[in-house]
């Protein structure tokens, strides 16, 4: 059962953002203003959403809602594409008779086309006429695009002054290969919290979590994760309190970044790829990363082939620093390399059974260093090129 924020509430409607009915635009909106907090893409081609919320985040505002749609991007479109963006929080925002920057905006779908103003004149009332008839569920899915499944966590987190709830919901199957966060996620709260603080959780859970996951080693234009603090729970958060927000929030990121992952288009595993003994925590993401992006390691755990061949050669081109004698790498908890070739068993009919799971380990020790990293990447299937071959069409 799901722990909701209070003093939230959800909208969604079919705004006719799709070429198929379904829900395409979503909103919740906090009772009162909310303590902001937002980390975005760092891809060099932000989409207008992401240039008009880093703009509202700016000032460190209290803000009192975030309207999602799905189904344009609103990227690479320019000055256009930015005034839209605006024009868009500005109709919402008129209609509640709050000020626009009191809305944060998030786009997801095609990248290079305007949106259509009219649909969204037209939609804005149809969303407002729902507010307070849907739920997180509602939200969650109507904003799913190449998704198989919505994807939220919650917990109950007891502070000092009592307990509040946290609620995380997100999107994303593809283009996944997050610098800051993931496609889309709006994480809600009903502690009272400093802004600064609020934010800098917010950068540290991210860190921990979205930004160690990887489905095709792309970056969206759009990545967008925002996170609101309402205080509607009366409980606010002290120093005492930091520790444990933060691992509250570490949870339910992660969670949802195993989802994003499990979720992945055309995917059928996650790859729980762990590295220790690096000279350092960077050489270690460096083979954790290069593992995960490899097409060679994700297409043979896709095929069930235990091909550690694949693995080691990731790992020795991943620029890091180590003597090759000292690796050694294990896969679902068996040791198939060591000392330079691979160990002396037939661990094939072995592993093969257990190659048929969802969650694959692959472990790698690099020697006697203290450096260490964990990633989570997707295998990679024809579904994958499937789905990316005709996305526009």
């Amino acid at each position: 059962m799901l722990s909701t924020p209070k003093g939230y509430q959800f909208a969604v409607t079919d705004a006719g953002f799709h070429k198929y009915p379904r829900n395409n635009l979503a909103l919740v909106l906090s009772d009162t203003p909310a303590t902001a907090a937002g980390v975005f893409t760092k891809n060099r081609f932000c989409a207008a959403p992401v240039i008009v919320g880093k703009e509202i985040l700016e000032g460190k505002p209290a803000v009192r809602g975030i309207m999602i749609n799905t189904g344009q991007a609103n990227a690479c479109t320019g000055e256009q594409g930015i005034q839209n963006c605006r024009t868009t929080i500005s109709l919402l925002a008129k209609a509640l008779n709050l000020a626009p920057k009191d809305i944060l905006p998030a786009s997801t779908g095609v990248i290079g086309q305007q949106f259509d103003m009219n649909k969204w004149e037209k939609a804005v009332p149809l969303l407002l006429a729902n507010l307070g008839k849907n739920n997180a569920t509602d939200f969650a899915d109507a904003i799913l695009t190449t998704d198989a499944f919505h994807k939220i966590s919650s917990r109950k987190i007891n502070l000092v002054g009592g307990d509040v709830s946290l609620l995380g919901m997100a999107k994303g199957a593809g283009m996944i290969c997050p610098n800051m966060a993931t496609m889309l996620a709006v994480v809600l709260c009903d502690v009272q919290i400093d802004a600064d603080l609020w934010q800098s959780l917010f950068r540290q859970a991210v860190d921990q979590s979205f930004n160690r996951v990887s489905v095709d080693g792309d970056t969206s234009t759009n990545d967008t994760v925002y996170g609101l603090a309402n205080g509607a729970s009366g409980i606010s958060a002290t120093a005492e309190d930091t520790s444990i927000l933060l691992e509250a929030l570490t949870d339910v990121l992660s969670e949802l970044a195993y989802l994003l992952v499990k979720d992945g288009e055309g995917a059928s595993k996650v790859l729980h790829i762990s590295v220790v003994g690096a000279k350092n925590n960077a050489d270690a993401e460096l083979v954790a990363r290069t593992i995960g992006h490899s097409p060679l390691v994700k297409t043979a755990m896709y095929g069930r082939d235990a091909n550690w061949g694949r693995i080691v050669a990731a790992i020795g081109r991943s620029g890091a620093e180590f003597n090759p004698n000292d690796v050694t790498v294990s896969l679902c908890g068996y040791k198939i390399f060591e000392k330079g070739q691979p160990v002396d068993f037939d661990f094939d009919p072995v592993l093969e059974p257990l190659l048929k799971a969802v969650d694959i380990a692959i472990d790698v020790r690099l020697g006697e260093g203290q450096g260490q990293y964990i990633f989570k990447a997707s295998d990679l299937g024809h579904a994958y090129i499937d789905c990316n071959a005709s996305y526009r069409s």
